[in-house]
């Protein structure tokens, strides 16, 4: 602090001991609406629905208190209320949901030495869409406008594998994704992986991977060593951080008039990406996710009691 701060508060204690301590009044108009005022906004805000919506508005709540709209605006931003919004959620029920966690999480945080992890997961169903009209392209003060309406030309099985190390990505595409495909990519995999380091494939128990023309392939070869994740967890498989940035980067507003022309551009786009691949940084431990989750389970359980 500055020293004038400092040496008033020192007179003001000199002078009025403990009370001189205590924060003036300040000028300016005073408060209009009381403490008790403010906590019935927000139990209504959290407690009660308006007749004609499913979630409170400010407008909405001014016209039902009686008190302006900035009122209500700083009252939910001062208790962090923001009734426009709502986030899902889906609890895994797998029953060994702990200790994959702390399997895969531990691949990502301290990898084995001379091993390659990869995240392996499909994209499926991707579809080459056109546009009814052309898109009118962006102008100064004007965003670039498309129609909603779409023609369908097809669709791509995209088959990826993200090296969790370097972030360089092995991808082909099928049209369809049966365990055939999955066998032959993995034996994309196998031709482009050295002979001489182990293999941690990071998978989800979607039944293609799992059947028995798989197990047999993976059994003839020790090197490779196969992790599950969690039912209802795609969260801790780090290429579907790559999907998004795939579909955020190429296919959202991509224009396609073929599936050969849209595995082209995915094509072209894994190639510009492993020219200068990076990799992810996961940053929450194994113990921080769980705790997390078992936080949330607690809140969850309280919220219900308290319903019932």
């Amino acid at each position: 602090m500055h020293e004038h701060t400092v040496g008033k508060w020192r007179r003001r204690f000199l002078k009025d001991r403990i009370e001189g301590l205590l924060d003036e009044a300040r000028p300016g108009r005073p408060r209009s609406i009381a403490d008790d005022q403010v906590a019935a906004v927000i139990e209504r805000t959290l407690r009660s629905k308006p007749d004609d919506a499913t979630h409170w508005s400010i407008r909405s709540m001014a016209g039902e208190t009686g008190f302006s709209h900035t009122t209500i605006r700083r009252i939910w931003t001062a208790f962090g209320l923001q009734p426009h919004r709502s986030e899902t959620f889906k609890l895994s029920s797998d029953p060994l949901f702990v200790d994959k966690v702390r399997d895969i999480v531990g691949l990502y945080l301290s990898p084995p030495n001379r091993a390659l992890v990869l995240s392996v997961d499909e994209k499926s169903q991707i579809q080459a869409l056109d546009r009814e009209q052309p898109v009118l392209p962006m102008m100064p003060g004007m965003p670039e406008r498309r129609t909603h309406s779409y023609v369908r030309h097809g669709t791509t099985s995209l088959f990826a594998a993200l090296d969790i190390a370097s972030g360089f990505v092995i991808g082909k595409c099928y049209k369809r994704h049966r365990a055939t495909e999955f066998l032959d990519f993995l034996k994309q995999i196998d031709a482009q992986v050295p002979r001489d380091l182990d293999v941690h494939i990071i998978m989800d128990n979607y039944a293609t991977h799992k059947t028995a023309l798989v197990r047999a392939w993976l059994a003839r070869r020790p090197h490779y060593h196969v992790h599950f994740t969690p039912t209802s967890a795609s969260w801790i498989n780090q290429v579907e951080r790559w999907f998004a940035e795939l579909t955020r980067k190429q296919l959202r507003r991509g224009v396609h008039t073929s599936t050969s022309e849209l595995e082209q551009d995915i094509r072209t786009f894994i190639e510009r990406h492993n020219q200068n691949p990076k990799p992810y940084r996961w940053t929450k431990s194994a113990d921080e996710i769980l705790a997390s989750v078992k936080r949330f389970c607690q809140t969850a359980e309280r919220t219900l009691c308290g319903e019932l």
